[in-house]
């Protein structure tokens, strides 16, 4: 059963909707969960699409930030060192 997403022209409610399919082919739609209005029409849904491809480049990505966010801690803590043992001598 799909999920629809849906706007109420009379509140501006955005609300989410399970849409059964002898609904759906009588071209009817849910009254407005806010309002209860019936002046509701279907919203565009962004998709997310996911694939062993996707899921690698990024893993690689974040890798490669954490990488970078390592050596950059790395040579922040040196810096320190370093100026806590001239401080000290």
């Amino acid at each position: 059963m799909p999920i629809f997403e849906f706007d109420c022209r009379a509140c501006g409610e955005h609300f989410e909707h399970l849409v059964l399919p002898w609904w759906e082919n009588a071209g009817k739609t849910p009254d407005c969960p806010a309002c209860q209005s019936s002046d509701v029409q279907r919203a565009l849904s962004i998709c997310a699409v996911s694939s062993d491809n996707t899921r690698k480049t990024n893993l690689d990505r974040a890798r490669k930030k954490s990488k970078k966010i390592a050596r950059e801690k790395e040579v922040e803590e040196f810096k320190q060192a370093v100026e806590h043992a001239n401080e000290h001598h």
